[in-house]
């Protein structure tokens, strides 16, 4: 049961996807399991199983459906539908299937030309979340009938696109640009951060790297460890000279996919051992080695001081975004002078 004194962010994400805080658990390749969505879900954010994770459609189901057993009762969730540039694609129309016959509420739909997937899915009452790194990206999902984009800032892990915008400039051109809910998702940890996105016009967060750090992930506990031990100068970007920059974990793989892309630039098969989804996958689930292949992680690894539960992250995220919120921007807001009526007159306006 909720605590009857805990605080209740109401944004329009809360009330469009039925959540009880602004948090999403974004869609992490090897990470978006079952347990770590409920988890998310139980605690009153959204979680999110990924979907390509899951080496066929059937397998998709399967894992659905162990979110639904592990929900609490009238909890949503999301699964992550992204379109991967590939020379063999796989079965997205049986992925997208498999997703509305399992009756998931909310889909976070990635990757380049959604049109044609976000228009199938509201065709069947799935609400839309779109991740885009750039404003001109969103607003062509916002015009193809998304419901809610998740503005990704440089900060990002996994793929920041190739413009370099941050997300203190995103988030606020958004305000101004968008008509329909967005949220911030790149480089947030922290209660802090979730009252400043909120204040710069988000409607809430959606975070990756830092719900890797919390007990219920299911990745290996050296992973975590790396995260906790990493601070904000710890990643760096590979595939930059292929046009799929991807911001990773600095360590000697790393290192040595930029010595390649130096010597070959835009020449994928040279670096394609080395950037396998295969490789991280063994790193996150087996080895628990964070120098042992190119895995995505994000600049927040520099809040990144502990492994708590998701609910205890989620609560104290709230909890710290109140007390900003209700205590400390309050009593910067001093008398009701000429000035304050005129800045307040304006805002009505």
């Amino acid at each position: 049961a909720r605590d009857p004194d805990a605080m209740v962010l109401k944004t329009r994400v809360t009330e469009l996807l039925k959540i009880e805080h602004p948090i999403i658990q974004g869609g992490m390749h090897h990470v978006g399991y079952a347990t770590l969505a409920a988890a998310v879900s139980n605690a009153g954010g959204l979680g999110t199983v990924t979907a390509l994770t899951q080496r066929t459609p059937e397998l998709l189901r399967d894992e659905i459906r162990a979110c639904k057993a592990l929900l609490k009762p009238g909890k949503p969730f999301a699964v992550n539908f992204t379109l991967l540039p590939s020379l063999a694609p796989p079965d997205y129309g049986a992925y997208a299937q498999v997703i509305v016959d399992e009756g998931v509420p909310v889909v976070e739909t990635a990757g380049r030309n959604p049109g044609k997937w976000i228009a199938f899915f509201k065709k069947h009452g799935v609400t839309v979340v779109h991740k885009c790194v750039a404003i001109k990206h969103a607003l062509t999902a916002q015009r193809l009938g998304a419901d809610c984009i998740s503005m990704d800032g440089f900060e990002c892990a996994g793929h920041p696109g190739e413009d370099d915008v941050g997300n203190l400039v995103l988030l606020a051109k958004a305000r101004t640009a968008l008509t329909i809910p967005y949220v911030a998702s790149g480089g947030v940890g922290t209660g802090e951060q979730l009252a400043a996105c909120l204040a710069l016009g988000a409607d809430g967060v959606n975070m990756g790297t830092r719900f890797m750090a919390t007990k219920e992930a299911p990745v290996h506990d050296g992973i975590k460890a790396a995260l906790v031990k990493a601070d904000e100068r710890s990643t760096t970007l590979v595939m930059k000279s292929v046009g799929n920059t991807e911001r990773v974990y600095k360590n000697d793989v790393a290192r040595q996919v930029q010595e390649i892309e130096a010597r070959d630039p835009g020449k994928i098969e040279a670096i394609r051992h080395l950037v396998s989804g295969e490789n991280y996958r063994k790193s996150f689930q087996e080895s628990g080695d964070p120098d042992s292949s190119v895995w995505s992680c994000g600049v927040v690894m520099g809040l990144i001081d502990d492994v708590p539960t998701c609910e205890e992250l989620v609560r104290r995220m709230v909890a710290d975004a109140e007390r900003v919120i209700t205590g400390r921007l309050p009593s910067m807001v001093g008398g009701r002078s000429g000035l304050w009526s005129m800045v307040a007159g304006r805002s009505k306006l």
